[in-house]
């Protein structure tokens, strides 16, 4: 079993006439992105909750038709790219929780 942490962007999105009470929330992971890791929401939470499913589906649909592989290829591009201390995948083959305050 492994455990792969995203780096999420979370950013308020709206047209720049419309009040800031019209904004929406647009949420993504940059590894991913491509792949579709993308949402949206009215709230930061939902956001974040509507890209969770969307990772979600989109591991399942990788595991279902034997893409791992893809997962991987991706993690490993990310490390090899990466210039800054803390990469946007962490893995890990122990079971991890993650809380973001």
């Amino acid at each position: 079993m492994k455990t792969y942490a995203f780096e999420v962007v979370l950013e308020k999105d709206k047209w720049p006439d419309e009040p800031d009470e019209k904004a929406v929330w647009r949420a993504c992971i940059p590894s991913l992105v491509h792949q579709g890791a993308s949402s949206w929401g009215y709230t930061q939470k939902e956001a974040l909750k509507n890209l969770q499913d969307a990772v979600d589906l989109l591991i399942e649909s990788l595991l279902e038709h034997g893409e791992e592989h893809l997962l991987e290829s991706i993690v490993q591009h990310e490390k090899e790219g990466a210039s800054e201390p803390n990469p946007r995948i962490q893995v890990s083959d122990v079971p991890l929780i993650d809380v973001t305050v």
